[in-house]
């Protein structure tokens, strides 16, 4: 009897299933253990830092009070989520984060692709590398350093503002205080922050693409433009495809540090997005149980449209992130 279970046993571990995980666990971890050795620091990172902080989602149901405790304030269900549905403000949110989250992904999403596909033309290695440290730098400004600048430049009597106002015949044109404005203003702000910047990713994914392949086009008298339009583009798909994916599962979460550094009441009606909601009604209300549940909010969406979009990529184009 016990000779037929051991010779089933090694049959499973012959063929796969449940019973050879654990012997292939053990022949793993023989065969790498200094691997894993090497691993716990980073494991025991991650419980701390992501996986333990996960518990503090108890707050989104609960009424808290920092004295009593995650353990000891009232619980109060799907309160703090109705609050925030029925709340007033709360299409206004949605809509000008969206706004801002499409607006981002129209033109600053595209912008490094094109800035990629220009400097890997040009053919110059000492401008090109000019060109790319230039473009590089304003990405290392700190926010507040960059907020300050856009606001000198945008504000009344400020250079940009001044010569659009005399264009418009309104010197006295206060952009940055102008709700019409603030959107365009965001959008000019992180396009010439971050075009040179996430070019990289993009620059290093043309690195891969083989030289052969233009050659060969070249023999068949394909020009640059066609040579870009069926070598470069697909070459690079998967990293635009897998970028794109990423972008759309933070939909809901834009550059809050930086409209918290720009925008103000007057401009509440275009600039004030869920993220900026969060800080007044939770650092500054201690409104921790609501903030809590709009951040709950904000990443159950994210994770669904990661889902969807990796589906469809999956779908359409066989390049996915899992």
């Amino acid at each position: 009897m016990k000779q037929s279970q051991t010779a089933k046993t090694r049959k499973y571990i012959e063929h796969g299933g449940i019973k050879a995980i654990p012997h292939n666990v053990k022949v793993d971890f023989l065969k790498n253990k200094f691997v894993y050795i090497m691993l716990i620091p980073i494991v025991i990172w991650y419980i701390i830092f992501c996986y333990a902080p996960m518990g503090g989602l108890l707050i989104a149901f609960e009424n808290y009070v920092p004295r009593k405790g995650i353990l000891g304030s009232e619980w109060v269900g799907l309160n703090n989520f109705k609050m925030f549905f029925d709340s007033p403000y709360f299409w206004r949110l949605l809509q000008n984060t969206i706004a801002l989250s499409l607006l981002e992904t129209i033109f600053t999403f595209p912008a490094p692709i094109i800035f990629a596909l220009l400097i890997n033309e040009v053919k110059n290695k000492s401008f090109k590398k000019t060109v790319q440290t230039v473009s590089y730098m304003p990405y290392f400004i700190s926010a507040v350093v960059l907020c300050s600048i856009v606001t000198d430049f945008f504000e009344a009597n400020g250079s940009i503002a001044h010569l659009y106002g005399s264009i418009i015949h309104n010197p006295s044109l206060n952009m940055i205080g102008d709700p019409k404005y603030f959107r365009f203003i965001y959008i000019i702000m992180n396009l010439w922050q971050g075009v040179g910047y996430g070019s990289i990713i993009y620059l290093s994914s043309l690195s891969g693409v083989s030289p052969e392949l233009y050659e060969a086009a070249a023999l068949d008298g394909a020009n640059r433009w066609k040579q870009t339009l069926h070598i470069t583009l697909p070459g690079i798909a998967p990293t635009i495809i897998m970028m794109l994916i990423l972008k759309m599962s933070t939909l809901l979460a834009v550059s809050t540090d930086k409209i918290l550094l720009l925008y103000s009441p007057a401009t509440y009606e275009t600039a004030d997005v869920i993220g900026t909601y969060v800080y007044r009604m939770g650092i500054v209300g201690n409104s921790y149980g609501l903030t809590s549940a709009i951040g709950l909010f904000n990443s159950v969406i994210g994770t669904l449209l990661l889902i969807i979009t990796n589906n469809l990529s999956k779908k359409f184009t066989e390049t996915s992130i899992f």
